[in-house]
């Protein structure tokens, strides 16, 4: 938000049928993988739109996937991650023995993903993969590659398909980059 409340202008980076034919293509790259029946474990918030659409997609593609829910945080109201990781809302599935995909929104620092990754090894999984609707490699603080990503993107903020900036743009069916 600029200093007068008005909104920012967005720039479409992907278009939804870009983002709806890059998910399809990770679907089948996940279901060619993993012969095992999935636990997809979903972090909120900003992966909702994304994980939804990739579960459809997992289904169409043949692969049978529960699901399951955990919410983790280190963003808040601001454009960038506090550096910790919170865990706010725990999942409600027994993981031990099972194997495992994690679906978030963005790969940036990958505190989280690698917090969500260590902690479910710890509870017994016999594998976690991770699947990431976007990748900022060049902001990575730790050492950690996600296993599918939906696109390769620069250090921009983005809303859009799930994603917000302050709660806002969600609903967007794009992805954009907030100018100014």
């Amino acid at each position: 938000m600029t200093s007068t409340g008005a909104s920012p202008e967005i720039k479409t980076l992907f278009s939804a049928d870009q983002i709806a034919e890059r998910v399809d293509t990770l679907a089948k790259e996940i279901v060619a993988d993993e012969t095992d029946e999935l636990l997809v474990v979903i972090i909120l918030k900003g992966s909702f739109v994304f994980a939804a659409d990739l579960v459809r997609a997992l289904e169409r593609n043949g692969a049978s996937a529960q699901v399951d829910f955990v919410t983790l945080s280190s963003y808040g109201m601001g454009t960038e991650s506090s550096g910790s990781v919170n865990l706010t809302h725990d999942l409600s599935e027994d993981v031990a023995g099972r194997s495992i995909l994690i679906v978030d929104d963005i790969l940036e620092s990958g505190r989280t993903i690698a917090f969500a990754v260590e902690t479910l090894q710890k509870r017994g999984a016999s594998s976690v993969k991770t699947c990431l609707l976007l990748d900022k490699p060049t902001q990575r603080k730790v050492s950690i590659e996600a296993d599918y990503v939906g696109f390769t993107i620069d250090p921009e903020f983005v809303v859009g398909y799930g994603l917000d900036l302050a709660k806002r743009y969600r609903g967007l069916p794009y992805i954009g980059v907030v100018q100014g």
